[in-house]
C-alpha cells in the first residue's frame, strides 16, 4: 500500500470513529436518560465519557494530521473551497463538542451522587442533559457535511 493509500485510509477510519463514536455515544445516553435510573445513567455516562476519551479525542488529534499530509500529498491546497469549508466545519464541530465532553462528566457525577443518596436526579441534571442534547445538533450536522464535502469535493469559491 503506498502512503497516499495509507493516508486515506487513516482518514477514513478517523472520520467514521468520529461519526460513528458521536452517534453512539448519543444513542446511549438518550436510552439511558429515559429511564430516568441514575444508577443506569451514571454507568452509561461513565462508558460515554471513556468513549469519548478514547476514541473520539484520539480521532480529534488525528483526522486534520492525516487530512494534512493526505492534501499535501495529492497537491490540494487547504485554501481550497470544500478543504477550507470543512476545516471551518471542524472547527465548529469542536466548538460543540468541548462542552459536550465538560457536560457529560458533570452528568456522570450528578447521577452518581443521586445514586448514592437514593435520590432521584435533579433538576440541575435535566437542565445539562438539554443543553448536552442541543450542542450535540449542530455538531452531527456538521460533521455529516464534511462528509458531503470529503466525498464529493465541490468546487466552491471561497477565496
Amino acid at each position: 500500500m503506498d502512503a497516499e493509500s495509507l493516508l486515506r485510509l487513516l482518514h477514513v477510519i478517523g472520520s467514521t470513529v468520529l461519526l460513528g463514536t458521536g452517534a453512539g455515544i448519543a444513542f446511549f445516553m438518550v436510552i439511558a436518560r429515559r429511564t430516568e435510573d441514575p444508577k443506569l445513567i451514571a454507568h452509561t455516562a461513565d462508558t460515554v465519557v471513556l468513549a469519548d476519551t478514547v476514541f473520539t479525542a484520539t480521532a480529534v488529534v488525528l483526522q486534520p494530521v492525516t487530512g494534512y499530509l493526505l492534501a499535501r500529498s495529492i497537491g490540494w491546497s487547504l485554501t481550497d473551497g470544500w478543504i477550507a469549508l470543512s476545516l471551518i466545519l471542524y472547527v465548529v464541530t469542536g466548538l460543540f463538542w468541548l462542552p459536550v465532553v465538560w457536560i457529560q462528566i458533570r452528568l456522570r457525577d450528578i447521577a452518581r451522587v443521586a445514586c448514592e443518596d437514593s435520590a432521584p436526579l435533579p433538576p440541575e441534571w435535566y437542565r445539562l442533559y438539554r443543553i448536552w442534547f442541543v450542542c450535540g445538533l449542530p455538531a452531527f450536522f456538521a460533521v455529516i457535511a464534511i462528509f458531503w464535502l470529503m466525498l464529493t469535493k465541490p468546487d466552491i469559491p471561497l477565496f
